[in-house]
C-alpha cells in the first residue's frame, strides 16, 4: 500500500512539473515570436494592458497610491504568478484527463492572442501569433511529458475463473521523462534567452539613436531662475526636480524603446489644410524654445509626490499647426479638441484653444538639459502649461489628429474622466513630515504651491484651529512653475496640525472641499500631524 501511494504520488508532482515546464516553453516562444512581430504583442504584455485597460478607477488610483510607480511591476508579477498557478493545476489534471490538460494550454493562448489583437495600439491578426505559437509549443510540451508519465502503467491481470475489471497500477517512463523534461527546459531557456537578445537589440539601437542626440542651442532660452527662487529649507522639494526622481504615470507595461532615425509624426485632421508628417531631425532643426513647466498628475491626491518642475526644451506646437491651416476655435477653427496618440496606442485629449492661446504647448525634445529619457517620452512628448498631464501630457506621441469632443472621447474619457481639466490651486507641506517629531523651538514648515498658468500669489499656514498666517514666498520664476515657501513656527510642546492654502493670481484661494481625483483631479486643504517634544 505504501508503494501504491508513493508511485501515485511522485505522477502528481511531475504532473505539476510538467505544467510549469509547459508553461515555461509557452512564454518563451511567446517572447522569440513577439521580438520577430512586435514586442508589445507579447501574451503577459498584452494581457497586462487588457487588464490595465478594464480595472475600475478606484482600483488604478489605490495602485498608483500605494505602488507608485512600481504599479507596472506588481501587475506583470501577478499575472506571471496566476499562470504559474494555473500551469501547476493543469499539469495535474493533464495525468487523468490529457486532452483537457492540453485544451487548458491553448485556451490561454487564445485568451492572449485576443487580449493582443483588441489591444489600442494592435497591427492587426500579426499580433495574435505569438499567443498562439506559444499556446503550441506549451500544448506540445505537456502532451509528451505527460505521455511520458503515463506511458509505463501496467495493467494487472484477472485471477481465478471469476471475470473482473482490469486493474490499472502506476508506472511510468522515468528515463523519457526525464529526457523530454530537461530538453523542453533547455529549449525553453534558449528560445526564451534568443528572444531577450533580439528584444534588447532594438532597445540598443534606440538607445544609440538617443546618445547620438546633440540638442542644439535653444533659439528662445528660458529666464534665468531668479536667484530667491530656491529656499535653503532642508526637506523642502528642490525648485528643479532631477529626471531620474521626476514622477512617473502612464499604462504602459513595458516603456516604449523608440528609435529616434526611424520615428515620424503625422499631423492631420478637421482643419488641416497642408497635413504634415515630421521626423526627429525636423524637429532639431526648427527653433527651440526653452521652458521652466511644472507638470502634474490628475491622480496626484492632496500633498501628493506626483507633481514636478522641470526645464523642457521643444518646440512651439501652435507654430506647427498653424503652418498646418489649423485655426482655434476662437478663430474659426473646425476643430476644438486635439487628439495626441502615442506609439503604444495611448489617446489624450486637449482643448485646441488651449493649446494655441499663446501658452507655452511644446512638442518637447530635452528634460533639463538632456534629451528625453525614455521614461519619460523620448524622442518627443507633449508638454502644455495648466492642464493636467491626462489631456496634454503624450509621451512617446506619433499622431496628432484635429477633431472635436462630440466626434472623439480618448483613453481617459471613455473610463469617467473629463473632458477638459485645467489644474486646480493646490499646496503641499514637505517638512515636517507627517508623525515627525521635532523639538520645541522654532520649526521651519515649508513646501511648495502651484496654479500653473495663473500663478502663486500667496500661501497661508495655520497652525491647530489658530489664525491663517502669511508664508514667505520664494522669488517668482515665472506662472507655470511651482513656488517654493516657508514659515518659522515657534513649536511648542504637544500634538499639532499643520495646514496650508494657496491663492492665485486671479484671486482664487485654494479650496477646502476635499474632492476625490476623478474625475478633473483632487481639491482640498493638505494638513500634516506633528507632535512637539
Amino acid at each position: 500500500m505504501r508503494d501504491r501511494r508513493r508511485a501515485a504520488a511522485a505522477p502528481s508532482a511531475l504532473g505539476a512539473l510538467s505544467g510549469s515546464l509547459a508553461g515555461l516553453a509557452a512564454l518563451a516562444v511567446a517572447e522569440l515570436v513577439s521580438s520577430a512581430v512586435r514586442p508589445q504583442a507579447g501574451p503577459v504584455i498584452a494581457v497586462g494592458g487588457a487588464a490595465i485597460d478594464r480595472t475600475p478607477t478606484a482600483v488604478k488610483d489605490w495602485a498608483i497610491r500605494n505602488f507608485g510607480t512600481n504599479d507596472k511591476l506588481v501587475l506583470q508579477a501577478g499575472i506571471l504568478a496566476v499562470l504559474a498557478f494555473l500551469a501547476l493545476g493543469l499539469g495535474i489534471a493533464a495525468l487523468r484527463f490529457r486532452r483537457t490538460g492540453v485544451a487548458g494550454v491553448l485556451v490561454f493562448g487564445l485568451v492572449g492572442a485576443v487580449a493582443a489583437v483588441t489591444r489600442p495600439d494592435a497591427n492587426g491578426p500579426l499580433d495574435t501569433v505569438p499567443s498562439l505559437a506559444g499556446a503550441v509549443a506549451g500544448a506540445a510540451v505537456l502532451y509528451a511529458l505527460v505521455g511520458r508519465l503515463t506511458a509505463g502503467s501496467r495493467t494487472a491481470l484477472p485471477s481465478g475463473g471469476r471475470q473482473q475489471e482490469p486493474k490499472r497500477e502506476p508506472g511510468w517512463d522515468r528515463r523519457g521523462f526525464v529526457i523530454a523534461a530537461s530538453a523542453a527546459a533547455v529549449a525553453s531557456a534558449g528560445a526564451g534567452g534568443l528572444g531577450r537578445v533580439l528584444k534588447g537589440s532594438a532597445a540598443e539601437n534606440a538607445a544609440a539613436s538617443r546618445e547620438r542626440v546633440l540638442l542644439p542651442a535653444p533659439g528662445s532660452p528660458a529666464t534665468p531662475v531668479p536667484r530667491g527662487a530656491r529656499l535653503r529649507v532642508p526637506g523642502i522639494s528642490p525648485f528643479v526636480t532631477p529626471n531620474n526622481s521626476f514622477y512617473r504615470v502612464d499604462t504602459a507595461l513595458v516603456v516604449p524603446r523608440v528609435d529616434a532615425t526611424t520615428w515620424r509624426l503625422r499631423i492631420h485632421g478637421r482643419g488641416v489644410t497642408r497635413p504634415l508628417t515630421l521626423t526627429y531631425d525636423d524637429l532639431l532643426r526648427r527653433e527651440l524654445v526653452e521652458r521652466d513647466i511644472t507638470l502634474t498628475c490628475v491622480s496626484n491626491e492632496v500633498g501628493g509626490p506626483y507633481v514636478g518642475n522641470a526645464r523642457w526644451t521643444g518646440v512651439r506646437l501652435a507654430e506647427l499647426l498653424a503652418e498646418c491651416g489649423a485655426r482655434a476655435p476662437s478663430r474659426g477653427g473646425p476643430a476644438d479638441q486635439l487628439v495626441a496618440r502615442s506609439v503604444d496606442g495611448m489617446t489624450l485629449g486637449s482643448p485646441v484653444e488651449d493649446v494655441m492661446d499663446g501658452r507655452d504647448a511644446l512638442l518637447a525634445l530635452g528634460m533639463n538639459g538632456e534629451p528625453l529619457p525614455f521614461d519619460h517620452g523620448f524622442p518627443v512628448r507633449m508638454v502644455v502649461p495648466g492642464l493636467y498631464g491626462f489631456v496634454s501630457a503624450c509621451k512617446w506621441i506619433e499622431d496628432i489628429e484635429l477633431t472635436t469632443f462630440d466626434a472623439y472621447d480618448p483613453y481617459w474619457v471613455r473610463r469617467g474622466w473629463a473632458r477638459r481639466a485645467p489644474v486646480k490651486t493646490q499646496s503641499r507641506i514637505d517638512t515636517p513630515r507627517p508623525f515627525a517629531r521635532p523639538t520645541a523651538g522654532e520649526v521651519m514648515v515649508a513646501g511648495v504651491a502651484w496654479a500653473q498658468h495663473r500663478g502663486i500669489d500667496r500661501v497661508e499656514v495655520r497652525v491647530d484651529d489658530g489664525p491663517w498666517q502669511r508664508a514667505r514666498l520664494a522669488a517668482e520664476a515665472g506662472r507655470d512653475t511651482w513656488r517654493q515657501w516657508s514659515l518659522p513656527w515657534q513649536a511648542t510642546p504637544g500634538a499639532h496640525t499643520l495646514t496650508v492654502r494657496a491663492t492665485d493670481r486671479t484671486g482664487t484661494v485654494q479650496t477646502q472641499q476635499r474632492t476625490k481625483t476623478v474625475p478633473d483631479g483632487a481639491s482640498g486643504w493638505h494638513s500634516v500631524v506633528v507632535t512637539v517634544e
